[in-house]
C-alpha cells in the first residue's frame, strides 16, 4: 500500500470544499475526490446562502465570490385552487452592506470554491467515484475510488444526503423516506434588466419568493422562485413520504402546473430553460446520524443531516460550509497530536455543539412535525383566499360589515376539527 495521505475528502460540495480549503491553508496535504465533471456539476440547491453565520469562519472569501444577487425582498404566497394571497416585505436592514443573504448558482459557486482549494495547495480530482472505505480493525484508513485504494490518516465524508460513507463507517442509519424530500428545479434565463423590470427590483438587488398550498395537492412541500443575476431559479420540493401516500401525481407534473399558474407564469414568460435538475434533500435534520465522528472519519454537511426547514426558509449551505471548517479545525488538532482516533476527532462534536449549527438545529427540531400537517397545504391556504375574496368582492346586494366577515372566519377556524391543535403545533416553528 502506498504512503497514506493526511486527509481525503469524499465529495466536492460546500462542506467538503470548505474543509479542504481550511486544511490546505493550514498546511495539510488534502485530496478531494468528486464524482462529477467538476465541483458543482452535480450539486443542486434552491439557491440562497445566508452569509452572516459563515463570515467569521471563512472571512477571506466573500469579496470575490461569484454570488448572484443580494436578497432585499421576501415574498410568501399562499396558493388556493382559484386564488392566492401574498405577503411581500423589504427592509433597509436587508440592504445594509455586507448583505446578509445572496442567491447563488452552485455550478458556478462550487467550481470557483474548488479553484480556491487548488490555490491554497489542495488537490481536487473530478470524475473520481468513491465506492468504499478502507477499514483496518474497525478504523477508517482510506477509501476505494474506481478500484484504486487511497490510504489516508483521516477521511471527511461529504458525500451528500445518502452518505454511503457514513453508513459504511457505522455512523448513521439509512435515510428514511420520512426524513427526505425531492426537489426539482429549472434555471431560466431572462437577462439582468428584464429581471429587474419584471420583479420591480432596484438595479443589482434580488428577491426570494416562497409558495405553499394547493400547488402540492395537499402534501408536504412548496415552491420557490429566486432571482439570480440574469436567470431565475424556479422549483418545487415535495416530501417523499407524503408523496408516497398520494401517488396520484408526478413531481415533474406538479412543476409544470406550478409554472402555469397566473402567479408564476408572467415572471418566466419567454425565458430560456438553461438547466434542469433534481435532488434529494434531508428534512429530518441529523436524526439518522449516530455521531459525526469515528476512528479516522468525520461527517459534514448533508451527509450529517445538517439542513433545516424553518417553514419560511430552508437552510443548509451555511451549515455545510461551517461544518466543513469545524471538521478541518479538528483535523488540524489531530495532526498536532499525531492521533486521528475517535478520542481526538470527538473534538468535532464539541465544536459543533458550541456553534449555531447545533443550536439552530435544536431550536427548530420540531418543525418537521408541524410542517407535515396536510391542512397547511389544502385547508388553510384555501380558507385564507376565500376570506380575502369575501372581504374584497362587491356583489349586487348589500355587503355585510367587514368585522362580521372577519369574526365569522375566526369562529370557523376555532370551531373546525383540529383548528386549535393546528395553532398549538405551529409553536414548533
Amino acid at each position: 500500500m502506498t504512503e497514506a495521505l493526511e486527509a481525503v475528502v469524499v465529495g466536492g460540495g460546500l462542506g467538503g470544499l470548505a474543509a479542504a480549503y481550511t486544511l490546505a491553508k493550514g498546511g495539510v496535504q488534502v485530496l478531494v475526490l468528486e464524482r462529477g465533471d467538476h465541483p458543482g456539476s452535480k450539486n443542486v440547491t434552491g439557491g440562497r446562502l445566508y452569509l452572516n453565520p459563515v463570515r467569521p469562519f471563512l472571512p477571506d472569501l466573500w469579496e470575490e465570490a461569484p454570488l448572484e444577487r443580494p436578497v432585499t425582498r421576501e415574498v410568501i404566497t399562499a396558493m388556493g385552487n382559484g386564488g392566492s394571497a401574498s405577503l411581500s416585505f423589504t427592509s433597509n436592514l436587508f440592504r445594509q452592506i455586507p448583505y446578509h443573504s445572496w442567491t447563488v448558482l452552485r455550478s458556478r459557486f462550487d467550481r470557483w470554491l474548488g479553484d480556491k482549494v487548488g490555490e491554497a495547495g489542495g488537490f481536487v480530482v473530478p470524475q473520481k467515484r468513491v465506492t468504499d472505505l478502507l477499514l483496518e480493525d474497525g478504523r477508517v484508513v482510506g477509501v476505494v475510488a474506481d478500484g484504486e485504494e487511497i490510504p489516508a490518516r483521516v477521511v471527511i465524508a461529504a458525500d451528500g444526503v445518502l452518505s454511503f460513507m457514513a453508513q459504511r463507517a457505522g455512523l448513521r442509519e439509512p435515510l428514511s423516506p420520512r426524513y427526505a424530500a425531492v426537489g426539482v428545479k429549472e434555471v431560466i434565463r431572462l437577462g439582468e434588466e428584464e429581471i429587474e423590470r419584471r420583479f420591480s427590483l432596484p438595479k443589482g438587488e434580488g428577491s426570494a419568493h416562497l409558495f405553499f398550498g394547493s400547488i402540492t395537492k395537499g402534501v408536504f412541500g412548496g415552491g420557490f422562485l429566486y432571482t439570480n443575476r440574469d436567470t431565475v431559479s424556479l422549483g418545487m420540493v415535495v416530501g417523499i413520504e407524503a408523496f408516497r401516500r398520494s401517488p396520484s401525481f408526478q413531481v415533474p407534473e406538479l412543476l409544470e402546473e406550478f409554472k402555469g399558474r397566473p402567479e408564476v407564469a408572467p415572471y418566466i414568460e419567454g425565458g430560456e430553460v438553461v438547466e434542469y435538475s433534481a435532488h434529494l434533500i434531508p428534512e429530518g435534520g441529523a436524526r439518522p446520524l449516530k455521531r459525526p465522528f469515528g476512528d479516522g472519519i468525520l461527517v459534514v454537511g448533508d451527509a450529517a443531516g445538517f439542513a433545516l426547514n424553518m417553514g419560511i426558509t430552508v437552510r443548509g449551505m451555511e451549515f455545510a460550509l461551517v461544518s466543513g471548517v469545524l471538521a478541518a479545525r479538528t483535523v488540524l488538532k489531530a495532526k498536532e497530536r499525531g492521533d486521528f482516533s475517535s478520542a481526538t476527532l470527538s473534538h468535532y462534536q464539541e465544536l459543533l455543539s458550541k456553534s449555531f449549527i447545533a443550536k439552530d438545529m435544536r431550536t427548530f427540531e420540531g418543525t418537521l412535525e408541524a410542517l407535515e400537517n396536510p391542512r397547511l397545504y389544502d385547508h388553510y391556504p384555501g380558507f385564507l383566499c376565500s376570506l380575502l375574496e369575501r372581504l374584497f368582492y362587491i356583489g349586487e346586494g348589500p355587503k355585510e360589515r367587514l368585522s362580521t366577515t372577519l369574526f365569522q372566519a375566526m369562529m370557523d377556524v376555532a370551531l373546525s376539527p383540529g383548528g386549535w391543535k393546528d395553532l398549538w403545533d405551529l409553536r414548533r416553528l
